[in-house]
């Protein structure tokens, strides 16, 4: 199984690459791209750590080669968000970048699952979706806007706030991947019961937590770490899966499944060619409910401007 990773020489990328090199099934594929020379450095840096994952490296425009032969690719390339900016604010430069990385992909490997990290993942993931069916080569089953980060800090969240264990908590984001569009579950945690301030506090921080983590870095970036832990965790669960495990159940960002957005962020079965079957949200409290209700206007608008980018670009 091959995996290509766009954006390779950032700060989401390097942490993205080291982690797949460490927890890629044996024998696989790594194939690093950026447009920054450094790349096929990264590449050779972590081709001294002894697994058995072969990693190579492309620098340079052209990215073609970095795709040939690839089943995953990640695209974490673009600009990060600065204190004052929200997500919206990344979208002129970064959509011009996935519609370019996408339209490679289309030619070089167009049955690859493409996974994007690259924000605003509620735009960016439609802008890819266009960019695809212009090509012809559009498959709904293959494209992922990864949301992972939401999950992770939701279970790290409600852990810390009640003296529990993260790896013992399961936690189900829906909606999509910006501010109030991230809509945690908190009332299908088991075994975990909140008080209604509890579920008011909980929702805003994660719904707020990049910006919590661009406020800390003081100008020096946004969260990189552990949206490369996020990625890695739904890159290899795909890779597992498309590779024949079955059972695995992971949270992204797709088309269909779900009546009242075009695209949604729900729960996947994943198989042997990506989204095996769209799994129900679950039941939500009037809480969830009424917030479910306030995200629809931004999110629709938000994938909106990604159809409306491609169209008149």
């Amino acid at each position: 199984m091959k995996v290509a990773v766009l954006g390779a020489a950032g700060g989401i990328g390097q942490a993205l690459a080291l982690l797949l090199k460490l927890d890629l099934p044996a024998n696989s594929e790594l194939s690093l791209y950026d447009v920054a020379p450094v790349t096929p450095g990264v590449a050779k840096d972590l081709s001294h750590i002894p697994t058995s994952v072969k990693v190579t490296g492309f620098g340079g425009a052209d990215v073609a080669p970095a795709l040939e032969g690839a089943d995953v690719v990640l695209i974490s390339a673009g600009v990060a968000r600065k204190p004052g900016m929200d997500r919206s604010d990344l979208f002129n430069i970064n959509a011009g970048i996935i519609k370019s990385l996408v339209g490679v992909v289309a030619k070089v490997a167009p049955e690859a699952c493409i996974g994007v990290i690259t924000n605003p993942v509620n735009t960016t993931v439609a802008i890819a979706a266009e960019v695809l069916k212009d090509a012809g080569v559009y498959n709904k089953n293959k494209l992922f806007g990864i949301t992972t980060l939401d999950v992770i800090r939701a279970e790290e969240f409600i852990a810390d706030k009640k003296g529990l264990k993260a790896e013992d908590l399961k936690v189900n984001v829906i909606g999509g991947h910006s501010g109030t569009t991230i809509l945690p579950l908190l009332s299908q945690v088991q075994n975990v019961d909140f008080t209604e301030q509890e579920v008011i506090d909980l929702t805003d921080r994660i719904q707020n937590a990049g910006t919590e983590v661009v406020n800390a870095k003081a100008g020096g970036g946004s969260a990189t770490l552990s949206m490369a832990r996020a990625a890695a965790l739904f890159g290899v669960n795909l890779v597992h899966a498309l590779s024949g495990k079955q059972g695995i159940v992971q949270n992204a960002y797709v088309e269909g499944g779900n009546a009242i957005s075009p695209f949604f962020t729900q729960p996947l079965l994943l198989g042997l060619n990506g989204v095996e079957r769209v799994l129900p949200v679950g039941d939500l409290s009037p809480f969830e409910e009424q917030k479910q209700k306030e995200m629809l206007d931004v999110l629709h608008s938000d994938i909106q401007l990604g159809i409306d980018f491609v169209k008149n670009s």
